[in-house]
């Protein structure tokens, strides 16, 4: 058995998001101590650390939930599986897609090197006028 702190310590996962975590549904209610202590499992350290980790890849709160509810039927095909994790990669390639854009537009507006005044900035220019801009960001 888990102290909150203990499993806080070992998954990485902050007090106050195990106690979220709880009132989302995520992870079971602990037992309690004769103290009123949540005592966690074994299996609600893995469990968290399951949701920890998918949080790092940036998956929803939903998406965690279905993936949790279909690890719970380890006979079952994984095809949601894979569809919940392709429809992920499809947001973070879209995602990337658009920093990449916008990176490139930065670069182009810092390269006037500030060797001019702020009436002549360029980058004051740029943002407060989007058509300096040479495409959607």
């Amino acid at each position: 058995m888990y102290a909150i702190g203990d499993l806080s310590r070992r998954t990485g996962v902050k007090i106050p998001t195990i106690r979220y975590y709880e009132q989302m549904g995520l992870i079971a209610a602990p037992e309690r101590s004769e103290g009123n202590q949540r005592r966690y499992e074994k299996r609600q350290l893995e469990r968290l650390a399951f949701i920890r980790h998918a949080r790092d890849l940036g998956l929803s709160i939903e998406a965690i939930r279905d993936l949790l509810a279909l690890s719970e039927h380890p006979e079952r095909p994984c095809g949601e599986a894979d569809r919940i994790a392709a429809e992920h990669l499809i947001s973070v390639r879209e995602k990337i897609a658009r920093l990449t854009k916008l990176e490139q537009e930065l670069e182009r507006i810092v390269a006037c090197h500030g060797d001019h005044t702020i009436g002549d900035c360029y980058v004051i220019r740029a943002l407060a006028d989007h058509s300096l801009c040479e495409g959607e960001h």
